[in-house]
């Protein structure tokens, strides 16, 4: 049966994955098959996702001179990231999914990050801009697979308070958005830290797809990774007290 073999998929042929990054204005997708990046298009910020999706999806894949057919496994960034691009990358990923029978892996983007910025000489931590003054972060061992320490949405100030203990005096890599904003305090805080911009999120999706081909599930199993209650919320919270 398809569904059974879509679930199935392992790495001893060429696998084809479409992947999908909502959680930044631009935004990304890639198709990857286990030779490399076969194309990568990042969006045109000034349009909206819901706007741009799913024609970015469908450049992309003529891009790589592949039908959506010829597609194997989808991936989506689940998250942390502002609620109305998870939601529109999301959506437009299960719509697919369930179009073409197939199914999808759920990546954390703080996960993505660190796969980015891993190197055999310090730590990673990924911090992506949550505004209101807080940042998603979390840190990861050398490799950028492990994670040290969870996902929290802070502020940078205790975000640091709460890792001091744990990195000491050792060498750490930020990597994000949110590392780039908040640059002058990072320094500050940890001397000698590398502080990197993030690349465009699609292809490293894709790629952690391709190794863990197992975490696919079916399209109505994929959900948001927010960490911190979507903005709607805590206003309305806020509202009735």
């Amino acid at each position: 049966m398809e569904n059974l073999r879509r679930a199935s998929i392992t790495l001893s042929r060429n696998v084809l994955v479409l992947a999908l990054d909502t959680t930044t204005r631009a935004g990304s997708v890639a198709v990857v098959d286990d030779r490399g990046v076969r194309s990568q298009l990042v969006g045109d910020p000034s349009l909206t996702h819901g706007a741009r999706l799913p024609l970015d999806l469908m450049r992309a894949l003529e891009a790589a001179g592949v039908t959506i057919d010829a597609v194997d496994l989808l991936a989506v960034a689940a998250g942390p990231g502002s609620f109305t691009g998870l939601r529109v990358g999301i959506s437009a990923m299960q719509g697919l999914a369930m179009a073409i029978d197939r199914r999808v892996v759920p990546v954390s983007v703080l996960d993505a990050l660190a796969a980015c910025g891993s190197g055999e000489r310090a730590r990673v931590a990924s911090w992506m801009d949550a505004q209101r003054g807080e940042v998603f972060a979390a840190l990861y061992d050398r490799s950028g697979t492990e994670a040290i320490i969870e996902p929290s949405a802070l502020t940078p100030q205790r975000t640091l308070d709460e890792w001091e203990t744990t990195i000491g005096n050792d060498p750490v890599r930020f990597i994000g958005d949110g590392a780039i904003r908040y640059a002058e305090l990072i320094r500050d805080r940890v001397p000698g830290s590398d502080i990197v911009a993030p690349p465009p999120l699609a292809p490293v999706i894709a790629a952690i797809a391709l190794r863990s081909p197992s975490r696919a599930v079916a399209p109505h199993a994929v959900v948001p990774i927010y960490i911190r209650r979507p903005d709607a919320e805590l206003a309305r919270a806020k509202s009735q007290k």
